[in-house]
């Protein structure tokens, strides 16, 4: 096989490209989960807001509903619920809960896999995207 050296434009000399996946999983029923409802459900948690974590990710509040619910339907569990008080906003469910720990954990393991492999499989040096 012939040398291949391949540099990352505007950075140092021997850094190679970053590796990025994308990675969900879907039915026929759409979209069943992926990084976006990761990240959504992560905001949600972090802000008790729907509305303001769809706006901490640049969506609209109908988006964020959306893809709440259509995951909800698909999986027949709730995702998030209303806090103790209206003003409260929302939390996780335990199923949210445990489903954006588990999608991360499976998913930093398929990126640490791909990315010692791709370190063994391709001519250059893959940097991890943080």
């Amino acid at each position: 096989m012939r040398s291949l050296q391949i540099t990352a434009s505007g950075s140092g000399a021997g850094t190679g490209p970053t590796m990025r996946l994308h990675l969900w999983l879907e039915t026929g029923g759409g979209v069943l989960f992926g990084l976006g409802r990761l990240q959504l459900l992560r905001e949600v948690e972090r802000r008790g807001s729907l509305k303001a974590a769809a706006e901490a990710l640049g969506m609209s509040y109908r988006g964020a509903w959306g893809k709440i619910k259509t995951t909800e339907e698909l999986f027949g569990e709730k995702l998030i619920e209303r806090a103790a008080s209206r003003r409260s906003g929302y939390h996780l469910t335990s199923f949210g809960t445990a489903l954006a720990k588990r999608f991360d954990d499976w998913f930093r393991e398929v990126e640490d896999f791909a990315l010692s492999t791709g370190r063994e499989y391709l001519p250059f040096s893959l940097e991890k995207y943080t």
